[in-house]
């Protein structure tokens, strides 16, 4: 063959990976306002960017190479805001995505890449599960162990994982899932250990997909899912953002970012959002989002565990790591369901260098016989432990109250520093229940006897009572928190901006 022979040969090639699989697969996915997988590479990535790797790759059994563009999945290399980026996008229209030795091979090349060379790595996840017959047998079974063996779900945190579940997505776009930083669903998309096909004959029941993993179950049930979106488009938009608050590496710190025009403007309504009666409820990310930056605040898991509130914002431009409790629900009384959203955004946060703001203003953690069963107790424990191990900067305020262990929980005293309104309260539990546990009497029972009781009892509970002991560093007019937050990180800002990495282990999901 002459040099231009094999030039089309290679064209031909080309042209067929790149027209992917089945056109009936493709034409209902466009019909559905769906992209397919080069698309959504292309709408992700900065344009003409994506560098690809495996374009050639096929099946390697001799049945199905043939019919197996890129063995299902479109992997390579691009940039996301001029940061270089690793993505692999399953490809539906081949054999459902579905996970096989060659689609391993890629995913196992772009993630060893990314994380040696320190960038990104981004699974656009759609997949059938295992490929049959591929993985059946004691042989198929074998060529399963080289995927674990090789490292494919080591993660160590060195680089930012980021998952987008596009579609029908069990086994492989799972697993991919549930060692990801982050997960964004489309509405439509399933995620699920197995199909509803297997699951129905496993247990002998029908299965609704969506009951069964839709984005409802993991955005406000399992909090598997940390944001929602209605579109492809606006999922991988979603991605972008995220990226854009983390560096692209762990030793590396965050780029800061412009403050916006009107960043700190209208600090007064403060005083109106939080009521001065520490037993009315109100919205604390009202309150998040007059202190930060102008448009920065980007809630993780928003409709998981809502009595916790975690998520990214900028404050004078740097990007930071809030959680607070939310008295709009549960009273801001912590469940067992808090503990698991708190603590993974914690070890994100640690992780990656960003500095963690806790907004304290919790009457303690919401006891029972449910929390009991739930293992309240150890999540505690476990979300002390991980706070032990922090080693970025880090900042208290304490708007209202902060009682009992919950108040550990909130890194009050042992942050970089700790602040109170000047209404604030910090005791070992709320006074009136305190007078209800010690002296057995309830305001409707006896008003004036209580209301002496709890005079008495709420003695040296203040925010002054605190300051006095050093346990809080200052005590602060609440328009001035937002000032006082950006000034205590910079007083307290590592000497490179990049941390210890204590918590890089911890597990992914807990």
């Amino acid at each position: 063959m002459s040099h231009d022979d094999k030039r089309d040969d290679l064209r031909r090639r080309q042209e067929k990976a790149a027209a992917m699989g089945s056109p009936r697969i493709l034409s209902n996915m466009a019909a559905s306002g769906l992209l397919n997988a080069r698309q959504r590479i292309d709408v992700l990535l900065d344009p003409g960017s994506f560098h690809e790797v495996g374009q050639l790759a096929v099946s390697d059994r001799p049945e199905t190479r043939e019919k197996t563009p890129a063995d299902g999945v479109v992997a390579g290399f691009g940039t996301v805001d001029g940061r270089r980026v690793g993505v692999c996008a399953s490809d539906f229209s081949v054999l459902g995505a579905s996970s096989a030795n060659i689609a391993g091979r890629k995913h196992g090349y772009v993630k060893k890449s990314a994380q040696r060379s320190g960038f990104p790595l981004i699974e656009l996840g759609e997949c059938s599960g295992s490929r049959i017959p591929d993985a059946m047998g004691a042989r198929g079974m074998a060529d399963t162990i080289t995927g674990f063996a090789g490292g494919s779900y080591q993660k160590g945190r060195r680089v930012p994982w980021v998952s987008a579940i596009l579609g029908q997505s069990f086994g492989g776009s799972t697993w991919q899932a549930m060692v990801s930083d982050f997960v964004v669903m489309r509405k439509g998309a399933v995620m699920g250990v197995a199909s509803p096909r297997v699951t129905e004959l496993a247990i002998s029941e029908p299965v609704d997909p969506e009951e069964l993993g839709g984005w409802r179950v993991h955005a406000h049930q399992t909090g598997m899912a940390d944001a929602v979106a209605e579109t492809d488009e606006e999922a991988l938009s979603i991605v972008r953002r995220f990226l854009s608050y983390l560096p692209s590496h762990c030793d590396a710190p965050p780029l800061d970012a412009p403050v916006h025009e009107g960043s700190g403007d209208g600090q007064e309504r403060l005083l109106a959002l939080v009521p001065d009666q520490r037993n009315r409820v109100y919205d604390i990310r009202k309150v998040i989002e007059v202190l930060v930056d102008s448009g920065s605040w980007f809630p993780l898991k928003d409709g998981f565990a809502k009595v916790g509130v975690t998520g990214f914002a900028r404050l004078g431009g740097r990007a930071v790591g809030i959680v607070a409790s939310n008295p709009m629900f549960k009273g801001g009384a912590f469940d067992a369901d808090a503990c698991d959203k708190i603590l993974p955004f914690i070890v994100l946060c640690d992780s990656f260098n960003l500095p963690i703001v806790f907004l304290a203003d919790t009457p303690g953690f919401f006891i029972g016989r449910a929390g009991e069963r739930e293992r309240l107790g150890a999540k505690i424990m476990n979300w002390i432990l991980a706070l032990d191990q922090v080693s970025v900067p880090t900042v208290t305020v304490i708007l209202r109250k902060a009682f009992g262990m919950a108040m550990h929980n909130m890194f009050v005293g042992r942050a970089s520093e700790t602040a109170c309104w000047p209404g604030a309260e910090v005791s070992f539990m709320d006074p009136a229940t305190a007078v209800n546990v010690v002296h057995g009497v309830k305001h409707a029972d006896d008003p004036e006897r209580f209301d002496d009781l709890l005079a008495a009892v709420s003695g040296e509970t203040s925010a002054f009572d605190f300051a006095e002991a050093f346990a809080a560093q200052a005590v602060i007019d609440p328009l001035e928190t937002r000032d006082f937050i950006i000034h205590t990180l910079a007083v307290h800002a590592l000497p490179t901006g990049v941390g210890q990495h204590r918590l890089s282990n911890w597990p992914v999901k807990w």
